[in-house]
């Protein structure tokens, strides 16, 4: 059957063609778009903007009965959860320790568009153009059920890696607490259930007056691919950055700050300088069960010496060594290249919030506001 769809939505197809296809053109000729993990996010931005195009081309029978594109349709679909994954594993620099999926599903997809072209050259002229139409949209239908199946089991996997396998890729954990990529998860698990509610609708009703369900689900993904390519722009800029401040930071010789105070429980002293001398601050992920581990003492026991000798928290005892990296950072002439955000990451606070929360907390100032005044 036709997509007949209505003159409004007609236009959002076109017009969010276009602009995808000038944002992933925009993308790759950006700073960043080179880096792989950007490239593959890019090309399921195309993929995803291509299969608009498509549609709007259907829709508006543009190469009615020539070389069969009034039926052919390019599962463009089964390449959106590959190319998700593929960057996913280049950011986090997995890549030779992970399946390479997308060389599995490369060849389905050029299997699909045969098997495409294939069923109609069977079919034509075996049926009057009606019934073709409706077999024909049976068929890519069954076709599209599977592509789901496996677009969503890809993403499973993805998410598995993403949360089961730390330990492949800490040391993109020791500059990234990953919370963004895990919202894009959260995101797209709402577009796959769009998906499989259009899918439903499709089957339930004889694949026939189905494809207003399916606008919800075009309109999502369209804005979906513009706020991926923007968080993953901001985000990869941040961590080049990061990466950055951190080797100026280990090439620079830094004041240490040891107490020396003999009338000071001896295990606090401990404590303190081991905290310095290791950075600990500077890992967001330091948890007080964590550092007592590593100093051979209860939590309980840690959090009491913590208590008694510093008269704080331990959270807050820890954020006063980040604030106190802060400070220096931002006051340091050979710093002011680098953003506020990516200093207060680089300082051991998990988000850009929580940084100007504290550190005004301290300070009675914002971090830009510290910068400027100094």
């Amino acid at each position: 059957m036709k997509l007949q769809l209505t003159p409004l939505f007609n236009h959002f197809l076109i017009i969010s063609a276009i602009l995808g296809i000038s944002f992933s053109i925009g993308l790759y000729f950006s700073r960043n778009g080179k880096d792989k993990s950007m490239m593959y996010l890019n090309l399921m931005i195309l993929a995803v903007s291509l299969n608009n195009f498509q549609s709007w081309v259907l829709a508006k029978e543009l190469f009615q009965h020539k070389f069969m594109l009034d039926y052919i349709q390019i599962p463009w679909h089964l390449l959106f959860a590959p190319l998700f994954y593929m960057f996913l594993i280049h950011y986090l620099e997995i890549v030779d320790k992970s399946h390479k999926i997308l060389k599995i599903i490369l060849p389905l997809f050029f299997l699909a568009i045969f098997l495409q072209i294939s069923f109609v050259l069977i079919y034509s002229g075996t049926t009057d153009n009606n019934n073709l139409k409706f077999l024909y949209e049976k068929y890519t239908s069954v076709e599209e059920i599977f592509s789901f199946l496996i677009s969503f089991g890809v993403f499973g996997y993805a998410f598995y890696v993403l949360y089961k396998k730390e330990n492949l890729f800490p040391k993109i954990l020791s500059f990234d607490n990953l919370r963004w990529i895990y919202t894009f998860f959260i995101i797209l698990s709402i577009g796959y259930a769009l998906w499989i509610i259009a899918l439903i609708v499709k089957v339930n009703k004889n694949f026939t007056g189905f494809i207003y369900w399916y606008y919800p689900l075009r309109a999502y993904t369209t804005l979906l691919i513009f706020w991926m390519g923007y968080q993953s722009i901001i985000q990869l800029n941040l961590l080049k950055e990061r990466r950055s401040l951190r080797t100026a930071l280990n090439t620079t010789t830094q004041t240490k700050e040891v107490i020396l105070d003999a009338k000071i429980n001896a295990e606090f002293i401990k404590i303190n300088n081991y905290i310095l001398t290791t950075k600990k601050f500077i890992e967001a992920k330091i948890t007080r069960e964590s550092l007592a581990e590593e100093l051979g003492m209860s939590k309980s026991k840690l959090s009491s010496i913590i208590n008694s000798e510093a008269n704080k928290s331990f959270i807050d005892y820890m954020n006063e060594f980040r604030v106190k990296q802060a400070k220096r950072l931002l006051t340091d002439k050979n710093y002011n290249q680098y953003t506020t955000t990516a200093v207060g990451l680089e300082s051991g606070f998990n988000s850009k919030s929580t940084f100007y929360s504290v550190f005004k907390k301290h300070t009675g100032k914002t971090p830009s506001e510290f910068r400027k005044n100094c």
